[in-house]
């Protein structure tokens, strides 16, 4: 019996390697090599007449090199997925022939989320859910349980990729998911369900049939317990959306949001409620976000960050206190740890206040991540209020970036974010002074500041 061949494959890049070595030299990432054992050859059998025919296939979809500005649009018309928030985060709603991948921690509601969705469209659309984990029965007891309606939807419990692709070229669905993409495999592999060749090939087998037919193909991605999508990285340039769904054990909401879209704004941020009746969108998010407390305290206020192509309200908290360490600690929840540490050095050099001996905690409300720095500003103005024990006034929104020589930055669309703060009954503003409003906005104080020194003085 002849001696099976094997390979080394990078779980970063997909760079394969006869050997192992330490370092991937293609991406340059360590220790990131796994040993899978080959298969038969691509040439011979069943894996020739396929790759043949998806030639063959591949041919006939492209017909030619065309010039940019003939191409028509129109080919390919958005329609909706039936939930407003998930057609935010696509970019504003489902293209044919595109690939989307859906990751998110067990129990978030991935499944719950595509079950509902699919329902939806199997009332004006053929389309086919593909089972790879749950039971048939498992999955119709889901549907009886959230009251769906199941009388159009085709449900295959299936983990063969040349099957579940035969069932799709039989029943030509216009949405297809499969759940998930890690416990589907090829036969022209010998390596387990889910390791990187299975999920490469597999992964790239379906998308290149929904980019032949023009399916909208959803794949479920497992993640691993540093949130990232688990499987070859590969598998996320392979994809036009990647989105994520994400909550906490404590919390029934859930945010969506987009990682990568070819087709739409990354970074866009869908909110949903897990309920009895499953995952009901939030239209207004920034009410949820602001259930604040009846009893006034200090150390918290309310900024306006961007997400996306909205904005929305948050409040910051954050406390601070004599340590008992011989080094402070400096906690940020949703918030980026360095960027914290660096806003505090500022807050010493130039706004005058010495935190070096205290503990510096910092907490987004509602489970939300900031991303980008329009939330500095009110980082700070939160730790005064704490190390003061002054409270800030609840009618008040700070938003601005802080500079490392003091100075205060402008954010993007600051007159849409005064306008929201207006909208929910907020009627005084610290904003930097390059985004102090043209005209006056009715009912609202703005305070422009262009220094951190005045800053802190509107807040005495």
């Amino acid at each position: 019996m002849a001696k099976q061949k094997t390979a080394f494959v990078c779980n970063d890049c997909g760079s394969d390697y006869p050997k192992w070595q330490g370092r991937c030299s293609d991406c340059g990432a360590w220790n990131t090599l796994s040993e899978i054992k080959l298969g038969p050859a691509q040439g011979s059998g069943r894996a020739g007449a396929r790759t043949s025919a998806n030639k063959a296939g591949f041919a006939g979809a492209l017909g030619g090199a065309r010039v940019l500005k003939d191409i028509n649009l129109d080919d390919l018309p958005r329609f909706s997925s039936g939930a407003e928030e998930f057609d935010r985060v696509l970019g504003g709603g489902l293209v044919p022939g595109s690939a989307i991948l859906v990751g998110g921690n067990p129990g978030a509601g991935k499944s719950t989320l595509l079950l509902q969705t699919m329902c939806h469209l199997a009332a004006t659309m053929d389309g086919l859910y593909i089972t790879g984990e749950e039971s048939l029965q498992q999955v119709a007891m889901r549907a009886r349980r959230l009251s769906l309606p199941t009388d159009k939807l085709r449900l295959m419990s299936e983990t063969n990729v040349e099957t579940i692709v035969a069932a799709a070229q039989e029943f030509k669905p216009k949405v297809l998911v499969v759940d998930s993409i890690q416990v589907v495999h090829t036969d022209e592999l010998t390596s387990a369900p889910g390791g990187v060749s299975q999920v490469r090939e597999c992964a790239a087998y379906l998308i290149r049939y929904a980019k032949q037919t023009g399916t909208v193909l959803f794949l479920v991605g497992h993640v691993t317990k540093d949130g990232s999508l688990a499987g070859p990285k590969v598998l996320e340039h392979m994809i036009d959306c990647s989105i994520l769904l994400e909550g906490n054990d404590d919390s029934r909401f859930r945010t969506l949001r987009g990682q990568k879209n070819r087709f739409g704004a990354v970074n866009e941020l869908g909110v949903f409620a897990m309920t009895e009746q499953g995952m009901r969108e939030v239209k207004n998010p920034s009410a949820i976000f602001l259930d604040r407390s009846s009893e006034p305290a200090s150390g918290s206020v309310v900024m306006v960050v961007w997400e996306g192509t909205r904005p929305l309200l948050v409040e910051i908290q954050a406390l601070v206190d004599d340590s008992q360490l011989g080094n402070p600690r400096r906690v940020a929840v949703g918030l980026e740890q360095n960027r914290l540490a660096m806003l505090l050095a500022v807050l010493h050099r130039h706004g005058g206040l010495q935190v070096g001996d205290q503990d510096v905690f910092a907490n987004v409300v509602g489970g939300v991540k900031v991303l980008e720095t329009s939330a500095d500003l009110a980082l700070l103005a939160a730790i005064v209020s704490s190390y003061r024990d002054r409270q800030l006034p609840r009618d008040m929104v700070i938003f601005g970036e802080v500079g490392l020589s003091g100075e205060i930055r402008p954010v993007p669309s600051g007159q849409e974010r005064l306008s929201e703060a207006a909208k929910h009954g907020f009627k005084r503003a610290i904003v930097p002074r390059g985004n102090a409003p043209k005209s006056e906005i009715m009912g609202m104080q703005v305070i422009a500041v262009s220094k951190l020194s005045e800053a802190l003085e509107a807040l005495d």
